[in-house]
């Protein structure tokens, strides 16, 4: 039976995680992200609960029919309004607390949310890894893997065994022979990684709210993919007319003034993909951010070719986020859609107006599984 502190905490921890669920919204809506702690756990700030309790008056009061006075008196204190004290402050009070998920919490709060599928791994490879597991006894091991229990129950079965074993004095003494050590064994499992390829157009037309959206769109994609894969790598590419790999930092804070060639960044993603990652090992999901605009028709048609021949074959699946700008034309989009379709298996777009539309956008992207 659970110890009453144990459900408590269940109960809270069931509290918390329905607050964060209502509140889901607003904190991607506002850009609000947990913060990673290090220990695949997060810290998230939601509004405090408040617990009931009673609250008594001072002891200096009286109670009902009390003290001094007459008949149809007011009581002192009541009937007249009395001025505060002190001047109005100027903002809210702290009313948030900061509470810790783990990874695995805060993608199960997402997945159910947009009720996102788990991702099925399409024809790649399993990476073997060795799990050490402490599953068994032993009879030699060093002291600081002792079983204490188990070596006692070998000392007694042995001295009740050879009629050493006093009722009246019950002293169990164990020998080397009695000793039992916790023993390790060794299990196969394979696990299947993947890497995300984010690639983000920093031309003029993209400006600081267009870059906020895809921060706090792939920090959101990022949870899923690692809740749902052993082990992943993200790389950064940024372009104008010319593509770079970058940091994180890096490139969601760059912005160039300079022309769009989107195929500069397709080329560098097929670069890292054929050097660095293997279809036939990876998952691969290349992610591309942008406003629409490309320099021309020429460079158009050469991204769909890289696309076709490099791209799609390699990846689990091509996603395409036009994020809106008034100063974008939104022409790329229209040449994806016309040439693969919305609802295309290896190519899925998707059209994120403002900070409201991300969690609508990461549905597209990862409601199909793949």
């Amino acid at each position: 039976m659970d110890h009453p502190i144990k459900r408590d905490h269940s109960r809270f921890r069931k509290i918390i995680k329905g607050k964060i669920r209502d509140n889901l919204k607003k904190y991607v809506s506002q850009g609000e992200m947990p913060v990673p702690k290090g220990d695949k756990s997060y810290k998230i700030p939601m509004p405090s609960i408040e617990t009931p309790r009673f609250k008594f008056g001072g002891k200096q009061q009286g109670g009902m029919g009390q003290g001094e006075g007459e008949k149809g008196e007011p009581v002192d204190g009541q009937g007249e309004e009395q001025p505060g004290e002190g001047e109005a402050g100027q903002g809210e009070g702290n009313k948030d607390l900061d509470v810790e998920l783990s990874l695995d919490e805060l993608a199960s709060i997402l997945g159910d949310e947009l009720e996102l599928p788990n991702i099925e791994p399409k024809g790649k490879k399993a990476i073997q890894s060795v799990t050490e597991r402490y599953n068994s006894i032993g009879q030699v091991g060093p002291d600081s893997l002792k079983h204490f229990k188990r070596s006692y129950r070998e000392a007694l079965k042995r001295q009740i065994s050879i009629g050493s074993y006093d009722h009246d004095n019950p002293v169990i003494i164990p020998i080397k022979s009695d000793m039992r050590f916790r023993s390790s064994s060794s299990s196969v499992e394979f696990e299947n990684s993947a890497v995300v390829i984010y690639m983000m157009d920093v031309s003029g037309s993209m400006g600081d709210e267009q870059k906020e959206i895809v921060r706090t769109e792939s920090f959101w994609i990022n949870l899923w993919l690692k809740s749902q894969y052993k082990e992943i790598d993200i790389r950064y590419i940024i372009h104008d007319a010319t593509a770079k790999e970058v940091d994180e930092m890096t490139f969601f804070r760059t912005r160039e003034s300079g022309g769009t060639l989107i195929s500069s960044a397709f080329k560098l993603c097929r670069e890292i993909i054929q050097s660095d990652y293997d279809p036939n090992e990876w998952n691969i999901y290349p992610f591309h951010f942008s406003d629409g605009d490309n320099w021309s028709t020429d460079d158009t048609k050469l991204c769909l070719d890289i696309l076709d021949k490099d791209i799609i074959p390699a990846s689990n699946v091509f996603c395409y986020g036009q994020v809106e700008s008034r100063y974008g034309s939104g022409q790329f989009y229209k040449d994806l859609k016309n040439k693969y379709g919305e609802e295309a298996g290896s190519v899925i777009l998707s059209k994120i107006k403002n900070k409201e539309a991300i969690l609508d956008s990461i549905k597209d992207f990862l409601g199909k599984g793949k």
